[in-house]
């Protein structure tokens, strides 16, 4: 049986992936801000295990983590949380920015770093949920997309770096998505919000089971979405 660490478990694309992959009988391992929130995803996915660790405290992961109990075994690491903060440059703090860096960006390589000794040894996969700002930024989205410009640029140099040891490594960039993180953004936008209009959580989660389904023999390395309306 895999076992998958997941971020962002409790809502969008990585509720979505918890419960394809919880459906089908693979252990999942499920990160949680603070154990409230671990409570909640125990609940809803029953036999799930939880680690509690604050993303925007990175610095602290590797404590929090060491007076926990985690997996010998970690087929995928599934980086899938994440927050955004628009403005102007003009406009953005320091913290802002921090906290945008710090979630989206140094999180993951921190939690990548202390669970690559049981990737490294299940011969794993580390697949990151980028975005569209991931390759193309634009006005107001600046903090936003260099957490994600400098994601790809970690995965890229993650790949190259653990091709060796057989650790596959993923991106995927979906454009605009159905989610929680979709209604702030149209709030920060000042636009109404129609669902309809973008992709399905669903649709994100279907990309990522495949690239963690594909054979041994090939590797998906970066895969775009964009909305089919």
């Amino acid at each position: 049986m895999a076992t998958h660490v997941i971020t962002g478990a409790g809502s969008g694309i990585g509720a979505a992936v918890a419960a394809r992959l919880h459906a089908r009988g693979d252990g999942i391992v499920l990160h949680a801000r603070d154990a409230g929130r671990a409570k909640e995803l125990a609940a809803r996915f029953p036999g799930a295990r939880t680690l509690v660790g604050d993303l925007a405290d990175p610095g602290r992961l590797s404590w929090a983590l060491s007076h926990q109990s985690l997996p010998d075994r970690v087929d995928s690491l599934l980086h899938i949380a994440g927050v955004i903060d628009l403005g102007a440059v003009g406009d953005l703090t320091p913290k802002t920015w921090r906290h945008q860096l710090d979630v989206n960006l140094i999180a993951p390589a921190e939690l990548t770093r202390l669970f690559l000794p049981q990737l490294r040894a299940a011969r794993g996969h580390v697949l990151f949920v980028n975005s569209g700002a991931g390759l193309r930024a634009s006005a107001d989205w600046s903090a936003y997309a260099a957490s994600k410009h400098g994601l790809k640029a970690l995965a890229d140099s993650l790949r190259h770096e653990e091709h060796g040891n057989g650790v596959r490594v993923t991106s995927v960039y979906p454009g605009r998505t159905a989610t929680p993180m979709q209604v702030r953004t149209h709030q920060q936008e000042g636009k109404d919000y129609d669902p309809s209009l973008w992709i399905d959580p669903e649709s994100v989660a279907t990309t990522i089971v495949t690239a963690l389904d594909l054979p041994r023999d090939a590797e998906l390395n970066d895969v775009t979405i964009r909305p089919g309306r």
